[in-house]
């Protein structure tokens, strides 16, 4: 069946006119009645034509849509149609294969969230279509995500959850790498995942006063309670706009914003200009060999890991302490490999 609203409110229509016993309805009645319900529910002032009107039968007749029986009864030189059983309905059959694939590829997108456990109905939902619909079969899955349901620290995830959704602040027993463990405080605002990990963003009593916003990795979680402490609710960061300036999930709040310019080889460009290293990205200069880009950032840990990731394929030609940061890991990563 197609997605496309107004084709919707089309095969509707047709539908009402269809298994209405009270009136007969010709070509000419089928068009006003479709152009009077785009009008009343899309604001639609431009009328469907005849030949529409015709392929919207025989799609409703066919098998990808409903398979409906209609009646021809002449009048005269004129047709009028109806549903050759007056109790037939396209709202009362069940999915056809089109739609009962496409609701079960739908479900396999959303499992890329699998081993969540606020996500276990999928799978039950999805035993439900196999023994419900026999269409369904084998059908292999055809979209893929990267995700990693062994990672550590997703067995919070529901609790987190749930925390931000009731507002109610939680004890973290937190531990960073080389450091002991401890317990924090969070008032709980948001759920980010990078690089295929997850962070909770919230406010810590201890520092918001140094930071109005704190950030924890989910996989050094180590256990999570539930408080009385009283909510205090995010009144002052937009997440979208919070995470415009960089790359990944560190976010400074006092570094300033600063043009980089970056000489690009144009076989990495190929692959930088399909997926750009920031939204910022803005190409500067074109050359047979290079290409320059600028772009507009905050500095952070995980921006030059990207650029590493480019190393013998990038220059960076501003600014000098982002090129002196990204030389001393790169000396370090030849050290540990000589």
């Amino acid at each position: 069946m197609s997605t496309n609203k107004h084709a919707s409110i089309r095969y509707n229509t047709l539908d009402k006119c269809f298994r209405n016993p009270g009136r007969k309805y010709f070509i000419e009645d089928l068009i006003d009645a479709c152009n009077k319900a785009l009008f009343e529910f899309a604001g639609i002032l431009d009328g469907v034509r005849k030949r529409q009107i015709f392929d919207d039968i025989s799609f409703m007749e066919s098998e990808a849509g409903w398979s409906i029986e209609l009646d021809r009864i002449k009048d005269g030189r004129r047709i009028s149609y109806r549903y050759s059983n007056p109790e037939f309905s396209i709202s009362n059959q069940p999915l056809n294969e089109t739609e009962v694939n496409q609701l079960r590829e739908t479900l396999n997108v959303l499992s890329r969230f699998k081993g969540m456990p606020q996500f276990d109905w999928m799978q039950e939902m999805m035993a439900h279509l196999e023994s419900s619909f026999s269409v369904i079969g084998n059908t292999q899955q055809i979209v893929g995500f990267e995700s990693n349901p062994y990672l550590k620290g997703l067995e919070f995830f529901t609790d987190i959850f749930n925390a931000i959704l009731n507002k109610q602040v939680l004890k973290l027993t937190y531990k960073q790498f080389g450091k002991d463990s401890e317990d924090v405080i969070s008032h709980p605002y948001y759920l980010k995942q990078y690089n295929n990990r997850w962070f909770l963003f919230g406010r810590n009593p201890n520092y918001d006063k140094k930071k109005p916003i704190t950030n924890w990795a989910l996989d050094r979680i180590a256990k999570v309670e539930s408080t009385n402490i009283q909510y205090v609710e995010n009144q002052d960061v937009e997440f979208d706009e919070y995470f415009e300036d960089v790359v990944g999930v560190t976010v400074k709040e006092e570094s300033p914003i600063e043009r980089v310019l970056l000489k690009v080889d144009n076989q990495a460009f190929n692959y930088i200009m399909t997926k750009p290293l920031h939204g910022s990205q803005k190409v500067k200069e074109k050359a047979d060999i290079y290409t320059i880009i600028e772009l507009n950032i905050k500095m952070n840990y995980e921006f030059e890991t990207l650029l590493l990731g480019f190393a013998d394929r990038i220059e960076i030609l501003e600014p000098e302490h982002l090129k002196e940061s990204v030389r001393v890991r790169a000396n370090k990563i030849i050290d540990k490999n000589s």
